[in-house]
């Protein structure tokens, strides 16, 4: 991807333009030209260290699962995902990767930050968990409840009607939301539902199928094309990103085209003679979802190729390991103390920064493990990971294992 058309909509939308502008801003990074950021590689030596220190602990045998949504629903020692499919006897292998596809979704769309304050307590287990576990089980639970279906007869799917039903009250009681279980952002998560709703009517083609809408259907969509049991990732992400794309939130947003660029944002030192050269696209909550999509997937029997195409997350997590470890100085120790805008200059050298020092990471681990980009795809080494890490040193360094640096954000995105 090259010229103009790499900062058209169409080549804005692609994973290469995340590397590629990313790239550009570590450049400037590398001459200690960015404003609000300088970068020490000096230091990335012992972040590989402690990240391997995690594996030989948490996976001995090398046995790594992907980065995705998978590994909150197994929270607690409890693979309760197969154990929902157990149940599925009315279904042949089709329909549960459908099944599958319609919970990552619905789930994927509700991980915003949930706040210190708020926790699910299972019934069916007697635990109890918080943050991204906590939403992810409890949005398992729903969904095997029916709250997303329009269908009783059909609990366990997503679909339009059932979707665009949802009130706050139901959200309320499938998160046990209270004034003593105070859960951030309700109202968000219940209107971020409802676009998805509108997105699969809207995205006919992709979703309908042959019966309701549903994110499930993406699959007949993808199955159309491939071709030996093999898709390749090009194809599910132009599924994800455009079939998806009335879904996020059109205020402080790029609109190139009329149409919504998502999480892009821009920084005037990419300025040229385009004003698109100054875009940055992350697609951070796409590619979430897209690497959450993988599992089902190739559980259902499909090889996917061209993963390498997926970047690192650029998440407070991810980010705040390379802070934490001083990789990422901040060049006015100030801009700690407050919390700053998703679309701030700062945010944006942040996980700019991040996306090619994840790069950087994983390629450092490898030698130090001796295996190759196929043995330790990006997907494990996030796992593995450098998220756990960040997560870990966050809660070795401030109560309550907050992150370094505080992004205000509308949970689309952090």
């Amino acid at each position: 991807m090259s010229g103009a058309q790499q900062y058209s909509l169409s080549g804005l939308r692609q994973l290469a333009a995340v590397r590629s502008q990313c790239a550009r801003l570590y450049g400037l990074a590398e001459q200690d030209r960015l404003r609000h950021f300088s970068v020490h590689e000096e230091c990335l030596p012992a972040v590989a260290d402690y990240i391997f220190e995690l594996i030989q602990r948490d996976y001995p045998t090398l046995e790594i699962p992907f980065h995705s949504r998978w590994r909150h629903f197994e929270a607690g020692g409890i693979d309760r995902h197969r154990q929902l499919e157990a149940a599925w006897t009315d279904a042949d292998s089709m329909e549960k990767t459908r099944r599958h596809i319609d919970l990552v979704v619905v789930s994927v769309l509700l991980d915003a930050g949930a706040g210190a304050r708020w926790a699910f307590s299972e019934a069916e287990t007697g635990q109890v968990h918080g943050r991204s576990e906590g939403l992810g089980i409890a949005s398992l639970r729903m969904f095997a409840e029916g709250r997303f279906s329009s269908n009783r007869s059909k609990p366990c799917q997503v679909d339009a009607d059932g979707l665009a039903q949802l009130t706050l009250a139901d959200l309320r009681k499938g998160f046990q939301e209270s004034d003593s279980n105070p859960l951030l952002g309700l109202e968000g998560r219940l209107s971020l539902l409802r676009q998805l709703s509108v997105a699969i009517k809207q995205k006919t083609e992709i979703f309908s199928g042959s019966g309701t809408p549903r994110p499930g259907h993406l699959l007949d969509w993808l199955l159309r094309s491939q071709n030996g049991g093999e898709i390749n990732l090009s194809k599910l992400w132009t599924a994800v990103i455009e079939g998806f794309e009335d879904v996020w939130p059109r205020n402080d947003r790029i609109i190139l085209d009329g149409r919504n660029l998502g999480d892009a944002w821009s920084h005037s030192l990419l300025a040229g003679s385009s004003a698109n050269e100054s875009i940055v696209p992350f697609h951070k909550l796409s590619q979430w979802l897209t690497y959450s999509l993988l599992e089902p997937l190739i559980a259902g029997g499909f090889r996917i190729t061209g993963m390498d195409a997926l970047t690192g997350l650029p998440e407070y997590r991810n980010g705040g390991l390379f802070v934490d470890f001083d990789v990422l100085r901040l060049k006015d120790q100030s801009s700690a103390a407050i919390a700053h805008p998703v679309g701030s200059e700062l945010v944006v050298e942040w996980r700019a920064l991040t996306v090619i020092l994840l790069d950087k990471t994983a390629a450092l681990l490898r030698r130090k493990m001796n295996l190759s980009e196929s043995e330790f795809p990006l997907a494990k080494v996030l796992e593995a990971g450098t998220w756990k890490a960040g997560r870990r040193i966050a809660a070795a360094k401030r109560t309550g294992g907050t992150p370094p640096l505080q992004v205000v954000s509308d949970g689309t995105v952090f």
